[in-house]
């Protein structure tokens, strides 16, 4: 990202007026390995959306996990996550991050008029599953795969044949979500040096304004979100359990990945906290895949902001939209890294903004999906806890001390020093 800016000041100050600078680099290979990185994300969203919330579904549908504790979860998850859009979308319209001067000739967006909200509900049911993804309708997709997801696990035999397609389906789709990943510094250095040439230094107070707002949403949902929910729904204490939860946080920094983080987040769990295997085994798992906060706030920040440095007014339909979809999203995102900007473009494609406006955030993102996967790893923890509490199959007696299972989990001796051991 700092590199490309500084080229692109260079070049601009050195030949403010040159042609050659302005018709084959900025229009020329910038804009292109630029809008070839952007278009490789378009690409991405809807079989991602569709074979992961397939996969999802599928593993949810299985009658010895759908229950009370597969319904206690899932609505703790989703709850959460709709509490974090709300959130991020309220912070972002009352700080204002996004100024129009960052939206450029080559970003022209015509907003088209924003159906009611009875049109909305009706939308979500497709009359043509294949042209909805066709047209990226993220809402109608999300609905056929839930129910496409659900027969598949009804039907014995079959079922399980076509559940084990998907699921190598998922991983292949997981392999070309990193295989572009690979790429992004590349389009990160063309698009931030294409946005410098364009705009020059002063409009980058926005795209950092975009920045600490997103962080400190993030910051405020996992140090006063995540505790209050777990002191008022098990009584436990929140200063230990941020304690505790320390060595989780810093893995899942350092690998912006929730399922790279899963065995720690396991081991903690039972070791440090107290919470029982069959709980902790069923609750973690689903998190990666499901609880997705961290992404949510970033989705809703990133919207808001587009929005205004478009110059486009989102109605509350719109607003109920972005958290509906993102919120239902977060069932099928999976936990690696990148994963989150693909999420972006379908949300904003649902509420009819430009997908080139990622362009502007792309750059700080980064290290943002490393604090929004410590985030989400809190909140999965958050959840086993209070549900293992509920079930009664929680030893408050470990939770309580600070010292439990810290020999055995040790995050400097067992992941960043484990030849030391």
């Amino acid at each position: 990202m700092l590199t490309g800016i500084i080229l692109g000041l260079l070049l601009r100050n050195l030949f403010p007026e040159s042609a050659f600078i302005k018709d084959y680099i900025t229009e020329g290979v910038l804009a292109v390995i630029g809008t070839i990185f952007i278009s490789s994300l378009k690409m991405l969203v809807v079989p991602l959306v569709f074979i992961s919330l397939v996969c999802g579904t599928c593993s949810l549908s299985d009658p010895s996990k759908l229950g009370r504790l597969g319904g206690k979860t899932i609505a703790f998850y989703l709850f959460t996550t709709a509490i974090a859009l709300t959130v991020a979308i309220t912070a972002a319209i009352i700080v204002h991050p996004g100024a129009a001067s960052l939206a450029t000739s080559a970003m022209e967006f015509n907003a088209k008029e924003a159906p009611s909200l009875a049109e909305v509900i009706i939308n979500i049911v497709p009359t043509n599953p294949i042209q909805a993804m066709t047209e990226g309708n993220m809402l109608q997709i999300i609905l056929f795969a839930v129910i496409f997801g659900f027969a598949i696990s009804h039907i014995g035999e079959r079922g399980k044949r076509v559940a084990a397609l998907f699921n190598d389906l998922n991983e292949v789709i997981m392999r070309v979500v990193t295989l572009i990943m690979q790429l992004a510094p590349y389009g990160v250095f063309a698009l931030m040096a294409k946005l410098s040439l364009t705009l020059g230094l002063e409009t980058f107070g926005s795209v950092l304004k975009y920045f600490f707002l997103v962080l400190l949403v993030l910051i405020v949902h996992a140090l006063v979100v995540y505790p209050t929910l777990l002191k008022v729904f098990s009584g436990l204490s929140p200063l230990m359990f941020l304690r505790k939860i320390r060595d989780v946080q810093l893995f899942a920094f350092s690998t912006a990945s929730s399922n790279a983080t899963l065995p720690v987040t396991i081991e903690t769990a039972e070791h440090r906290m107290g919470v029982d295997n069959k709980i902790a085994s069923f609750t973690l798992p689903l998190g990666a895949t499901i609880n997705m906060d961290g992404t949510a706030i970033m989705q809703g920040v990133a919207t808001v902001f587009i929005a205004q440095v478009f110059g486009i007014e989102l109605s509350f339909v719109d607003y109920l939209t972005v958290v509906v979809t993102a919120t239902l999203a977060s069932i099928g995102t999976a936990g690696v890294p990148g994963v989150g900007l693909i999420m972006l473009a379908m949300v904003l494609n649902q509420v009819g903004l430009p997908v080139e406006g990622i362009a502007l955030i792309i750059g700080v993102d980064r290290l943002l999906d490393m604090v929004r996967t410590a985030v989400n790893v809190t909140g999965d923890t958050v959840a086993t806890v209070v549900i293992a509490k509920s079930e009664g199959e929680f030893d408050q007696q470990v939770f309580e001390n600070s010292q439990a299972g810290k020999v055995a989990h040790n995050f400097e001796e067992q992941v960043l020093h484990p030849e030391q051991r």
